[in-house]
C-alpha cells in the first residue's frame, strides 16, 4: 500500500481484544511495507557498520605503505557512502509510508465504527476520549509501526558488528560482544515507570481535551450566565496538571537517554584502555584498535533505535488499548472476540411491518403517526436509540426494537439505516451549501422543497439568502456555517427536520423535533409532518400537546412500561398520569387527580382547550 492508494478499499476486521493484539494485527497487514523498510534499513546501517572496517584497513595500508590497498579502501569508502545515502533516503521514505498508511487504516476503522454506532458511541465513550483516540493515539500507533522496521535493521546491524569484531579482532571483540547486550538491556528496569508516567500524562491530557470540548460546545450558554471565567479556571487547572505530568514523564525519559549515553561512553573508554594495553603487548595491531574503536563509536547510532522502539511501544501500547476498546464496541453493546464466528445478518423484513420495543412495550402500527410521551427525557433518548437499532447499555443489549418481527440490530447496518431513521434531540448540521445538506440517501419520493415547506423553513431560506455573497440567487446554493452556528436553535432544528423528511424512510423516529420553535410554528410543523408522512410509519417522542393532538395514537411510557394507547384527547380525559405530564400539573393537582378530586367538568374542558 502506497500513500497515493489511500484510503483503503477495505481496512479489514481488526483484532481488538487487547492493545498488543491490535498492534500485531496492524503489523501483519503491512508485511510488504515492513520488508521493504527493513531491506533499505539493512543497506543503510550496513554501510554505517562497514565504515570502521574500511578505516581499519586504510590505517593498515598506510602503516604498510601499500598504495594499491589504500586506493581499494578509497573505493570501498565511496561505495559505503553511496549505500548510506541511498539507504537512508529510501528508509525514511518507506518508514514514513508505513506510519501514514497505518494511521490511515486506524482512522478508517474508527470512522467506520463511528458510522456504525452513531450517537450511541458518545454514550459509551466520552467525547473527549473519542477525539484523543482519533488524533494523538493514532499518531502514536503509527509511530510504533514505523519504528519497528528501523529497530530490526539496527538490531541486525549491531549483531553483525559484534560478530565481525569477534572475527576481525577477537581479543577486543569479546569485550564489545559482552558489553553491547548490557547496553541494550540497561534501560529495561526503567521502562515500566516511564510507561506509567506516560499513561498518567495521557489520561490527564484526555480529561483536559474533554473539558475544552465541552467548554467550546457550551460557550454560548456560558456567556449567557457569565460562567466563562469559572470554566477557564478549571481548564487552566487541568492544563497545569497535564504540564506537571508531562514534566515528570520527560524526566524519566531524560534519565533513560542519559543511561543510553553514559553506558556506551563507559564501553568506549573500556575498549580504548584495554585495546591500548593489547597494542602495547603487541597482541593487537594499531589498525585493529582503530577499527574496534570506530565500531563502538558507530554502534551508538543504531543503539539509539533501541531507546526509540522502547519509547514508541510505551506510548503506543495504551493508545492501541484505547483504540481497541472503541473498535470492540458493537451495535448491541457486546464485544465480539476476534476469531469467533457470528451468524450472518438477518433478512430484511417485508414492507409494512409494525415497530415494537420489547423493553417498554411501545407499539407503532405500520403506516400510522404514533406519538410517545415519556416523563423521563433520558428514557426517551434510550428508547429512540433502541428504535434505531442501537441499544445503549448492557441492560438493553438483548432487547432490540423489532420491525416486522425482526430485531433491528440483527440486520445489516446499511439495511437498518435504509428502513429506520432516527433524528436525535440535538441534530448536527455540517458546513456546506443547503443543496449539499440535502444530498443524502433518499427514496426520491420527497423533494427538498416539499420537506422544507413541511418543516416551515421559509424564514430560514430568507436568512441564508440575505447572508449569502452577491450573485447567489437560489437559497439552495447558500452556505451553512460550521454546525449551523450562524442560525438560531429553532432554525437549525427545522433544517435538520427537513433533512430527515427528505430521506423518506419506512420508519422515521423524531426525538423532540420542535422543542426550539414557537407554538404557532410548531402547529404548522405538526400538520406538515402528518401530511407529508401520510401512510408512512412515524414515531415522535414529545410532550407538546400541539404535536400529540395530530398523532393517530399516543402512548404514555410510565415507569419504563407503555400504558394502553389512545388519542391525545382520550388520554387527556381518562388518564391522570398522562394529563400530569402533558399539562405540567403541580403536585397538589396530581394528588387531587389521583384520589378522584379533580375539578368540575368546566375545568377539564378548559385544560383540553388550552392543550
Amino acid at each position: 500500500m502506497q500513500i497515493s492508494d489511500l484510503p483503503y478499499p477495505d481496512p479489514g476486521v481488526p483484532d481488538a481484544r487487547t492493545g498488543p493484539r491490535f498492534l500485531l494485527w496492524l503489523g501483519r497487514g503491512q508485511l510488504g511495507g515492513q520488508a521493504r523498510s527493513l531491506a533499505w534499513g539493512l543497506l543503510h546501517f550496513g554501510g554505517v557498520a562497514g565504515l570502521p572496517y574500511a578505516v581499519g584497513l586504510g590505517v593498515d595500508a598506510v602503516v604498510r605503505r601499500d598504495g594499491g590497498g589504500l586506493l581499494r579502501v578509497g573505493a570501498l569508502l565511496l561505495l559505503l557512502g553511496i549505500a548510506i545515502s541511498l539507504g537512508d533516503a529510501m528508509l525514511h521514505r518507506t518508514a514514513v509510508t508505513n506510519w501514514i498508511t497505518a494511521a490511515a487504516r486506524v482512522q478508517q476503522l474508527l470512522a467506520r465504527k463511528t458510522a456504525e454506532l452513531g450517537s450511541a458511541l458518545t454514550r459509551r465513550v466520552a467525547a473527549g476520549e473519542v477525539v484523543a483516540v482519533s488524533t494523538g493515539d493514532v499518531e502514536k500507533i503509527g509511530w510504533f509501526v514505523e519504528a519497528v522496521s528501523r529497530f530490526l535493521a539496527a538490531a541486525l546491524t549491531v549483531a553483525a558488528i559484534c560478530v565481525g569484531l569477534l572475527f576481525y579482532a577477537p581479543a577486543i571483540g569479546v569485550v564489545v560482544a559482552v558489553g553491547v547486550p548490557v547496553l541494550a538491556l540497561s534501560v529495561l528496569p526503567l521502562l515500566p515507570r516511564a510507561t506509567r508516567r506516560a499513561d498518567v500524562q495521557r489520561e490527564k491530557a484526555g480529561k483536559a481535551t474533554e473539558l475544552a470540548s465541552d467548554t467550546v460546545a457550551g460557550l454560548r450558554v456560558l456567556r449567557g450566565i457569565g460562567g466563562e471565567e469559572l470554566f477557564l479556571g478549571r481548564y487552566r487547572e487541568a492544563s497545569q496538571e497535564v504540564r506537571r505530568a508531562a514534566v515528570r514523564s520527560a524526566r524519566m525519559w531524560a534519565l533513560i537517554a542519559a543511561v543510553q549515553v553514559l553506558l556506551p561512553g563507559a564501553l568506549m573508554i573500556a575498549v580504548v584502555w584495554y585495546g591500548a594495553v593489547l597494542v602495547t603487548d603487541e597482541r593487537l595491531a594499531v589498525g585493529e584498535l582503530v577499527a574496534a574503536f570506530s565500531a563502538v563509536a558507530t554502534m551508538l547510532y543504531p543503539l539509539r533505535h533501541f531507546q526509540e522502539i522502547a519509547m514508541a511501544y510505551s506510548f503506543s501500547r495504551p493508545s492501541a488499548a484505547r483504540a481497541a476498546r472503541v473498535l470492540s464496541l458493537t451495535r448491541t453493546g457486546e464485544a465480539v472476540p476476534a476469531g469467533v464466528g457470528t451468524a450472518g445478518p438477518a433478512a430484511a423484513p417485508a414492507p409494512g411491518g409494525d415497530v415494537y420495543d420489547p423493553e417498554t412495550g411501545v407499539l407503532a402500527p405500520a403506516g400510522s403517526f404514533t406519538a410517545v410521551v415519556c416523563g423521563d427525557p433520558d428514557l426517551a433518548g434510550r428508547l429512540a436509540e433502541r428504535l434505531g437499532g442501537h441499544p445503549t447499555d448492557s441492560a438493553d443489549a438483548a432487547r432490540s426494537a423489532l420491525l416486522g418481527g425482526v430485531a433491528l440490530d440483527e440486520l445489516a447496518l446499511d439495511t437498518a439505516r435504509e428502513l429506520v431513521l432516527v433524528q436525535d434531540k440535538d441534530p448536527v448540521l455540517l458546513s456546506g451549501t443547503l443543496r449539499e445538506l440535502f444530498d443524502v440517501p433518499a427514496s426520491g419520493s420527497v423533494t427538498p422543497r416539499a420537506a422544507l415547506e413541511a418543516a416551515q423553513c421559509e424564514d430560514v431560506l430568507d436568512a441564508l439568502l440575505q447572508s449569502a455573497p452577491d450573485g447567489v440567487r437560489d437559497p439552495m446554493d447558500a452556505r451553512i456555517t460550521e454546525r449551523g452556528r450562524s442560525l438560531s436553535g429553532g432554525q437549525r432544528q427545522r433544517l435538520a427536520l427537513a433533512r430527515s423528511l427528505v430521506t423518506d424512510p419506512e420508519v422515521l423516529v423524531l426525538d423532540e423535533p420542535t422543542s426550539a420553535v414557537d407554538s404557532h410554528t410548531e402547529a404548522r410543523i405538526a400538520d406538515g409532518i402528518a401530511a407529508l408522512r401520510s401512510g408512512r410509519t412515524t414515531v415522535v417522542l414529545a410532550s407538546s400537546p400541539l404535536l400529540l393532538d395530530r398523532a393517530d395514537r399516543v402512548v404514555l411510557v410510565h415507569e419504563g412500561r407503555a400504558l394502553p394507547a389512545g388519542t391525545h384527547r382520550e388520554l387527556l380525559r381518562g388518564e391522570p398520569r398522562y394529563r400530569a405530564v402533558v399539562t405540567r400539573e403541580t403536585d397538589e393537582e396530581q394528588r387531587r387527580a389521583g384520589i378522584g378530586l379533580a375539578g368540575p367538568a368546566e375545568e377539564l374542558t378548559g385544560i383540553e382547550e388550552s392543550a
